[in-house]
């Protein structure tokens, strides 16, 4: 008897010549945390996003916010400003510094950070003699946020902003790359993002003595000595020479990435949008989004849900929205300044799956299986 092969939301997706380079690792010995490969996946990563930015391969997507924090001297009292709609990775660092998160809500046109409710929230702060540190903003599922807006409050109140990029390498806004629009910016290369390293994230800086120092953080600040001297708490935070050849594999396909994540966005959108009952995230003009996934709103959460059990029974991942970070029980406690908007997107929207690796019959089978819900 067949049995259908299990769909997954987001899988790796690898481009043939991964492998070349991680052979060259293991060939010349250079398995540690620094090597050839760590500095060719910078400099390509650097070259992809212009601007004249510096990168720093790290372990992680979250240890690279975590070092925009340290290299912003982030500590204990402050408070940071996070986008609520995320990932718990995006405010978890906070926490790691002894600072306090404040919550801020999203606004529909982009699910991101509502500009709006964050000067609200910086206004009542500066009120109570409590000026936020940091913000960290965050382009959700490939879509750039109001980077414009967002970028002219902070100027205006002298707080510098942190760009989550973690789901947007390839996305562009008004033609400058995602990664690049900030004070400092982060990506990451987990196993689920547009390119992959198995484990793996970059910290992105307009200069070269922020590089250095990130990466004399994430080396465990050791001293210039001939001995283990130490004047700083450093971290394990840099990239290993094997992953950063997997990284520079996948930045040759880069774009073939990108393209089949569109490609998969436009055929659900072609094929479901006749469904009144069903709605997706438009791209503002000027905005350009890497579709890392594709997500659908419905009209409540009855739909949604039989939707995904639909799915789940036919062995097809597909998973609700973000749940807020200040609707979460290990944040129940913090501050947020909110109108609803994402709440009502975590009832009601689904992520479906979106893999580069999508085959046309595979896209169908999900279609079919969308398409026949009951009551849809």
């Amino acid at each position: 008897m067949l049995t259908k092969t299990k769909i997954y939301l987001s899988s790796p997706h690898m481009g043939g010549s991964e492998q070349k380079f991680v052979n060259q690792a293991f060939d010349t010995n250079w398995i540690a945390p620094l090597g050839p490969n760590v500095n060719g996946f910078e400099d390509d990563i650097k070259k992809y996003l212009g601007n004249d930015k510096h990168v720093a391969a790290l372990s992680s997507g979250t240890a690279s916010i975590h070092l925009a924090l340290q290299l912003l001297n982030v500590s204990k009292g402050d408070e940071v400003l996070c986008q609520s709609f995320t990932f718990s990775a995006s405010a978890n660092p906070i926490i790691y510094q002894g600072a306090t998160p404040i919550f801020i809500d999203s606004e529909p046109d982009t699910w991101n950070i509502s500009p709006e409710l964050l000067e609200i929230a910086i206004k009542d702060r500066i009120e109570k003699f409590k000026k936020p540190k940091a913000i960290i903003a965050v382009h959700l599922y490939g879509m750039p946020y109001k980077a414009n807006e967002i970028n002219a409050i902070a100027l205006k109140y002298d707080i510098p902003v942190i760009e989550d990029s973690a789901e947007a390498l390839g996305s562009r806004y008004f033609d400058q790359t995602c990664g690049t629009l900030s004070d400092l910016a982060i990506l990451s290369f987990n196993g689920n993002k547009i390119i992959t390293t198995s484990g793996g994230g970059a910290l992105i800086t307009n200069s070269s003595e922020l590089k250095d120092k990130a990466v004399f953080l994430s080396t465990q600040a050791r001293d210039n000595a001939p001995h283990y001297e130490h004047s700083s708490i450093g971290f394990n935070y840099r990239m290993s020479n094997v992953l950063a050849g997997i990284g520079r594999g996948q930045m040759e396909v880069i774009d073939e990435r990108v393209n089949a994540r569109r490609k998969n966005f436009n055929y659900y959108k072609q094929n479901l949008s006749k469904f009144q009952n069903i709605e997706f995230l438009e791209e503002p003009s000027g905005f350009f989004s890497n579709r890392w996934i594709t997500c659908i709103k419905t009209t409540s959460f009855d739909l949604r849900e039989r939707i995904r059990q639909a799915l789940q029974d036919d062995d097809i991942e597909s998973r609700p929205l973000w749940k807020p970070m200040h609707m979460q029980p290990v944040f129940k406690d913090c501050m947020s300044f909110t109108d609803g908007t994402s709440e009502e997107l975590f009832k009601n929207g689904l992520c479906l799956p979106s893999g580069s690796n999508l085959s046309r019959t595979d896209l169908d089978r999900i279609l079919n299986i969308i398409s026949n819900t009951p009551n849809l």
